[in-house]
């Protein structure tokens, strides 16, 4: 019965977060902070901000955030959370409403105060302060590659995803999806999707 009931929630697992298109193993590795500075040398680079009301809970100490983007499965994972952490959860139906684990030292900054009292889950929605971001789109001519997030694991970038990085501190640059970018993002300057062989 056991094993009936495993079989079951592994089918329901990979209905609901099938595969990602692509193993970190089965594409090259790539340094995004590299890549950055590149795009910047090439003129590629926009500016875009969070802007999209999210929800967030504080995190239970040793919580490990998954993060699963809708079509594509697991994106990356969190180190396991420390107390003052917060889980963050998008508003964003296309790729599921995905959540994230934003360390204690960056969450006022980037959210400031909640807007509502916590639900029954312990969310509250929060307004991101848009802090501006330079980014850069992966063309399939960059990607898909993987690299090394800020929080020492692997993710990886696919054609038409964001690269992100925050102004004031370049080693954190990491990926956003797509669809999130489109969702969650307001662009400011737009970046250009010139191909330029300095960044195969």
């Amino acid at each position: 019965m056991a094993s009936i009931t495993l079989l079951k929630k592994l089918f329901l697992i990979s209905v609901l977060f099938p595969a990602v298109a692509f193993a970190v193993e089965d594409v090259p590795r790539k340094d995004q902070i590299e890549l950055m500075a590149q795009a910047k040398r090439s003129h590629l680079v926009g500016i875009a901000r969070k802007t999209k009301e999210v929800d967030a809970r504080p995190a239970s100490p040793g919580e490990i955030v998954i993060t699963f983007i809708k079509g594509q499965g697991v994106e990356t994972r969190s180190k396991p959370a420390e107390k003052g952490d917060w889980v963050v959860r998008n508003r964003c139906e296309e790729t599921g409403n995905e959540e994230i684990l934003v360390k204690a030292r960056n969450f006022s900054t980037r959210y400031g105060e909640p807007l509502s009292n916590a639900n029954a889950a312990g969310y509250s929605a929060f307004k991101p302060k848009g802090v501006e971001m330079s980014y850069f789109i992966v063309t399939d001519d960059i990607g898909p590659f993987n690299f090394r997030a800020p929080w020492d694991e692997p993710m990886v970038a696919l054609p038409g995803d964001a690269i992100v990085q925050v102004p004031t501190d370049e080693s954190d640059t990491y990926r956003v999806a797509e669809a999130a970018f489109h969702c969650t993002y307001e662009i400011i300057n737009p970046a250009k999707v010139i191909v330029d062989a300095a960044l195969k």
